[in-house]
């Protein structure tokens, strides 16, 4: 091309958008760029042109850049490009399968790009009945293919940007919408609306757990991909901004799986300028929408390279003859203005500690229990009414003698109606008493009936029922000749209550707020940073308990600084794991034989005497922790249990639907009357069986739950008695509860090492993974230092597709450590490759990473956790071994008895930089304990804490002790010596399934470390191209 006065003719950029397109702030800095170079003449077409004036007279040039938006004649861009024939930086005809996400899902796979697993549903009109579509309570069928929920539902047509999520039942049901951002919101949670939209017509796919981080990838041509993350909407649909208002996101980096999607997703809907959202789930990733023409906000490095990316494609197509090569300065780099700050700066990472500023953090892993519950609750009655028979066998397939477990809201539904049939409408009289079974069973039955219609719907949290079939007749087959079995009698068990209470609930975000204030030194809101950027790798598992999912997530809700309802942060950050945090049968046997000796030791007349030689070591006796007169205390504590319940009799008495609303207490407690009432009087039966004259101690901990939770969530019943018998359970529980996991110290270990065997393996697999990984990016960094020094080169990475990433089948495991000694989740493969990407972010420390790991659990996994922290040195194997917590905590630990509602055990990691690699001290472990909620409830009312408490019925959590002395040392190979006999081996935890192009852990391969090691010098790459 050469103009008339002999010079190059510039070439002709045609810009064919709307207006308000054009004057975005990132089309305007790219387009100056373009201009900069000198060889192009930007075109500015207006709306009034593209909008008015026929193609003919519209201008004529080289390159177009057209795409659609809001009202943008499409067809017209199309026609005019045929007229013409400039090159099309997007090409027009594909752009019209972006506004269908069928033909969008049908195009990625057609190029073999992962999609989540979906299906359509296609109606011709609203409302219209198909044939292959089915939903039940927690799932939809479309031809055949099964999604349970969580599922998505997306409307087919692209430009609807309502898309609904919708929950399980099991997690307390409900929706969530997700739109456009609207103000500061981008998603709204409704927990009533639990049936799926019908006016149209839809996807469905699966629900993706992405860890609450969404990624938004932006081509420039097939050879250039920028990435973000984002906090993802699913979450609590809160907008995090900067101080400008914007949206917080931070550049990551891409493995090489998501590269090559990044450069199919460009070529197949021939779109160089294309932009696409990534689900980054289990090791896999997936692109569930493409955006079409796309640009990153706010970034001036990505600004430049879409200029020079951009200024290449338009010279290669239409003038291939001038050199592309960038030159060495870019010309608008003198008055470049200076990039404006995040908004969220993050202080130095160190802390003030032995070894000063030069230690990090690495590694953060707590065991926390739930939250403040209601009581724990069961009640067994053996059935014989048909309808109930009946319904076991409905829901076993019709098998005479396997049990039911009734969850879902359909069971439960049926169970109430068949149990509205079956109790009496008025209570017997006292003159029936005769009839006193016949009474009994009323009652219970009419205690099921209320506990089923309690809130007025299921859940499918907190109640369940199991039916098992004790009797069996043989009867003759209906119309085929021939005997069957058929149930006469099963037992039911109804087990309800111990749901999170709003304290609890409370209690579980404080915590979280509490851990992301105080538990990385030196953040503040870098944790919020660390999250979104992947350099936090973060993990929380939870119980199968209801009340252990809920506080896990509300614990999620502080740390993270999320909104919004529990249900959709439950389903989105918490993985349930109930081998690792659930049950107790492993000890079984062993707690059984503690209980009866405990039995033995309070019940007998004389009193405990808790020496034994033992004087300054009083927890190594037998019994540790028995008040003295524990004998008299049992008998004291029946005495005020009848006197309680008595009270709450009279309460119950009078309580029917018709009376509820007029009764004289301005608040009925949450269960009703009934409920307390039968709570009341079941443990007064079960604690002193008058005609046996037989104590059973096991229910202590029960009557002081009770006791507990009647005076936090009841005292405006003022139930007199209840202080007295606080009291005096408190003194009998903290001498019970401890003793139930081992009369004494070798039997606390050994119980304790049955029950959280696997967890104590698994917290070893997370500490080894943080120092191996630790280690590998030190060496390679101190190697890749010494290179530099000896060899310079000047030469720019410029190749982002081949030069940052390595091919997947070099990732290969080069440690000696046991390939199996992972994760049992693999969560370095799916996670710790997920890196922020230094070139844009504005972050002091980009290779900064640390690891989190939180396990929610029960009182169970918490006292034997800390039993084997505390006694691990008195096995065999260890003898001569100091105990791993010392002798000071070991006192504290013996007078603190409870540990309460969120208590917690955390170990955290640190790395001192300072230290020469092969130094056991380099990593140093830290143990803290808390007692959780540990204070009483009678706390006297002008203490400021318990006016707190009067007021919101809740109990502040008490801060971290630690269990060892200041200035100690503990290194990762003494805490190996000292769990490894009680820990499940890493070989025994199920192999990892490594998925297709994540083949290697991030610790175990030395070429993901190469490659993250080579961003380190970026900064001074920067500076010789003049930043």
């Amino acid at each position: 091309m050469v103009a008339e006065g002999g010079g190059e003719e510039k070439i002709k950029i045609g810009v064919c958008v709307m207006e308000k397109k054009l004057l975005s702030a990132p089309m305007g800095q790219i387009l100056e760029r373009l201009q900069a170079f000198g060889e192009f003449e930007v075109i500015h077409f207006g709306d009034k042109v593209i909008l008015e004036d026929a193609i003919e007279n519209w201008p004529i040039c080289d390159c177009l850049i057209a795409f659609y938006s809001s009202g943008y004649p499409l067809e017209k861009a199309e026609a005019y490009a045929t007229l013409r024939k400039p090159f099309l930086v997007n090409e027009l005809e594909p752009q019209h399968l972006l506004h269908d996400r069928r033909k969008v899902y049908e195009r990625l796979e057609m190029f073999g790009i992962p999609v989540p697993r979906y299906a359509l549903v296609n109606r011709e009109f609203p409302y219209q009945e198909l044939g292959y579509f089915i939903e039940e309570e927690d799932f939809v069928e479309v031809h055949g293919s099964r999604f349970w929920k969580p599922f998505v539902e997306k409307p087919v047509d692209g430009d609807d940007h309502s898309i609904m999520i919708y929950y399980p039942s099991s997690a307390g049901g409900g929706m969530k919408e997700l739109f456009r951002k609207v103000g500061n919101r981008s998603s709204e949670f409704n927990p009533e609306v639990r049936r799926v939209r019908r006016e149209g017509s839809y996807i469905y796919e699966e629900f993706m757990p992405t860890g609450g981080t969404d990624v938004k990838v932006y081509t420039v041509g097939p050879e250039y991909a920028h990435a973000e993350a984002r906090k993802s909407p699913v979450v609590d649909g809160v907008v995090m901004r900067n101080l400008d208002g914007k949206e917080v996101r931070y550049p990551v980096l891409l493995t090489p799986n998501e590269k090559q999607m990044a450069r199919d997703v460009c070529i197949a809907f021939s779109q160089a300028v294309c932009g696409f959202d990534l689900l980054r789930c289990e090791g896999r990733s997936y692109v569930c929408d493409v955006n079409g023409w796309s640009f990153v906000k706010n970034s001036y490095k990505y600004y430049d390279d879409a200029a020079c990316v951009l200024r290449k494609l338009l010279l290669d197509a239409k003038a291939p003859h001038l050199s592309s090569t960038i030159p060495p300065t870019l010309p608008w780099k003198v008055n470049e203005p200076v990039q404006p700050s995040e908004g969220l700066t993050r202080q130095g990472s160190g802390i003030i500690g032995t070894f000063g500023q030069s230690e990090e953090l690495r590694c953060v892993i707590a065991i926390i229990r739930h939250g403040d519950r209601t009581p724990k609750q069961k009640v067994k009655l053996k059935v014989t009414e048909e309808k109930l028979l009946n319904l076991m066998l409905k829901y076993n397939g019709g098998r005479p003698r396997s049990e039911t477990k009734l969850k879902s809201a359909v069971q439960l539904q049926d169970l109430l109606d068949a149990t509205r049939i079956l109790v009496p409408r008025t209570r017997p009289g006292r003159e029936s008493d005769s009839e006193a079974e016949d009474f009994e069973h009323a009652e219970k039955l009419r205690q099921v009936k209320a506990v089923l219609e309690e809130g007025g719907h299921f859940s499918g949290i907190y109640r369940k029922v199991q039916l098992k079939p004790l009797k069996w007749v043989k009867v003759l087959k209906s119309n085929v000749e021939g005997e069957e079995e058929r149930p006469v009698e099963a037992l039911m068990v109804l087990k309800y209550g111990g749901v999170l209470t709003h304290a609890g609930r409370k209690q579980a975000e404080e915590l979280g707020r509490y851990f992301r204030n105080n538990m990385y030194p030196g953040e503040g809101t870098g944790l919020l940073r660390l999250h979104s950027t992947y350099r936090h790798d973060l993990k929380i598992y939870s119980s199968d308990e209801g009340r252990v999912q809920m506080s896990a997530a509300a614990f999620a809700k502080g740390l993270l600084d999320l909104e919004g309802q529990l249900t959709p942060i439950l389903v989105s950050l918490v993985s349930k794991d109930s081998s690792m945090l659930d049950g107790l049968d492993n000890a079984s046997i062993e707690m059984e034989e503690a209980k009866a000796r405990l039995n033995g030791i309070i019940t007998s007349v004389a009193k405990i005497v808790n020496s034994n030689g033992y004087s300054e070591c009083p927890w190594m006796t037998d019994g540790a922790g028995l008040p003295s007169n524990a004998s008299e205390l049992l008998r004291n504590l029946v005495k005020l249990t009848k006197k309680v319940t008595e009270q709450v009799r009279l309460l119950a008495m009078d309580e029917d639907e018709e009376l509820t609303e007029t009764s004289s207490y301005d608040v009925i407690p949450p269960e009703g009357f009934l409920l307390m009432y039968a709570r009341w009087k079941k443990l007064e039966r079960d604690l002193y069986n008058e005609r046996k004259e037989r104590f059973d101690i096991t229910q202590i901990p029960d009557i002081y739950d009770s006791c507990k939770y009647d005076l936090l969530h009841n005292a405006h019943l003022n139930l007199e008695g209840l202080n007295e018998l606080f009291k005096v359970a408190q003194l009998l529980a903290d001498g019970v509860i401890p003793n139930e996991y081992g009369i004494n110290p070798k039997q606390k270990l050994k119980i304790g090492s049955k029950i959280a065997r696997r967890l104590l393996g698994k917290i070893l697999i997370d500490l080894r993974n943080t120092l191996e990984e630790a280690i590998s990016v030190a060496e390679l960094k101190c190697n890749h230092d010494h290179q530099s020094a000896s060899k310079k080169t000047d030469k720019e990475d410029t190749d982002y597709q081949s030069k940052l990433f390595i091919k997947n089948e070099d990732m290969r495991r080069t440690s000696t450590t046991s390939e199996i000694s992972m994760d049992q989740d693999d969560d370095d493969d799916k996670e710790t490759k997920y890196r922020l990407d230094p070139k844009y972010a504005n972050v002091r420390t980009p290779d900064r990473h640390v690891r989190t790991r939180l396990y929610f659990t029960s009182e169970s996994h918490i006292h034997s956790l800390m039993n084997v922290l505390r006694y691990c040195n008195l096995d065999e194997s260890l003898q001569g071994e100091e105990s791993l917590v010392c002798h000071s905590a070991l006192e504290r630990l013996y007078k603190t008895k409870e540990l309460d509602y969120m208590s917690n055990i955390v170990l955290r990691m640190f790395e001192n930089t300072e230290v020469a690699l092969e130094d056991p001290k380099r990593f140093r472990i830290e143990m803290t304990f808390s007692r959780g909620a540990d204070l009483s409830p009678l706390e006297k009312k002008d203490d400021s804490e318990a006016v707190s408490l009067h007021q919101e019925h809740t109990l502040p959590i008490m801060g971290p002790e630690r269990l060892q002395e200041v200035g100690s040392y503990l290194t990762l190979e003494k805490m190996e010596m000292m769990f490894r006999p009680f820990a499940m081996p890493a070989e025994d935890f199920p192999p990892p399934s490594t998925p297709a192009g994540f083949s290697g852990y991030f610790s175990k391969s030395a070429a993901v470390l190469e490659r993250l090691v080579n961003l380190w010098p970026f900064h001074k790459h920067g500076s010789a191209n003049g930043k």
